[in-house]
């Protein structure tokens, strides 16, 4: 998916914008976009970047055990 900045947004902000969620897409995101982490931490308006897909399944139910009542 390619999105488009807005004027001083971070990749971070853009991956929130767009995906609703940094961890994990923010590291991917800069492998998809070499020399996008050489030009500063605010992007360009304007400037397209690619964002990976993500899996929007929800996460599995961890079972857990209570070691106190």
């Amino acid at each position: 998916m390619i999105v488009t900045a807005i004027a001083g947004e971070t990749l971070d902000a853009l991956c929130w914008r767009t995906l609703g969620r940094t961890a994990g897409v923010t590291e991917q995101a800069l492998e998809l976009n070499p020399g996008l982490a050489a030009a500063g931490p605010k992007l360009a308006e304007g400037q397209e970047v690619i964002l990976p897909k993500i899996n929007t399944a929800a996460p599995a139910i961890r079972e857990t055990v209570n070691l106190w009542d």
